[in-house]
C-alpha cells in the first residue's frame, strides 16, 4: 500500500541539489513515521550542505513534524547525506514514540487530586424525626 499519496512529505535542499533518488530515500524513510502515528499532518525535511564545516558534520538534516498538538522539531549532523536522513528519522521516531507513551500513560493513569493543605467545607447532618 502506497501511503505517500495520503500524507504530505516536503523535502527541500539548502546548498544541495536534490536528486530523485535522494527524494525517494527521504520519502521511504518518512513512511516509517506515518506507520506509527496516523494523525501526522505534514513532515518537512530540510537537507543542508555546509562546505565550510568540518568533514564530520558536513551535512545537516532538519525535520519538522506537524501533528495535532505541539509540533516536533529535530536536527542532526553527519558526514553523509543519507546517514543524516537516517539519523533524523530515527530521532523523530523516538520522539513520536515518547509522545505516544506519555499520552497513553496519562490516559490510563489520570493524576489523583491532592487535597493537602486544603480545608474542605464541613457538612451538617440532619436527622429526620
Amino acid at each position: 500500500m502506497n501511503r505517500q499519496n495520503h500524507h504530505e512529505v516536503i523535502v527541500s535542499g539548502i546548498h544541495l541539489d536534490l536528486t530523485p533518488s535522494l527524494k525517494t530515500f527521504v520519502h521511504e524513510k518518512a513512511d516509517r513515521l506515518f506507520r506509527h502515528e496516523e494523525r501526522i499532518v505534514r513532515v518537512r525535511v530540510d537537507l543542508e550542505c555546509d562546505r565550510k564545516e568540518a568533514v564530520t558534520a558536513k551535512f545537516k538534516a532538519k525535520g519538522h513534524v506537524v501533528i495535532h498538538g505541539p509540533d516536533l522539531n529535530a536536527t542532526v549532523s553527519a558526514d553523509e547525506c543519507h546517514k543524516a536522513v537516517s539519523l533524523l528519522i530515527d530521532k523523530l521516531d523516538r520522539m513520536l514514540a515518547k509522545r505516544h507513551h506519555l499520552h497513553k500513560t496519562k490516559r490510563n493513569h489520570p493524576h489523583a487530586i491532592e487535597f493537602a493543605g486544603v480545608e474542605l467545607p464541613k457538612v451538617e447532618l440532619r436527622r429526620a424525626v
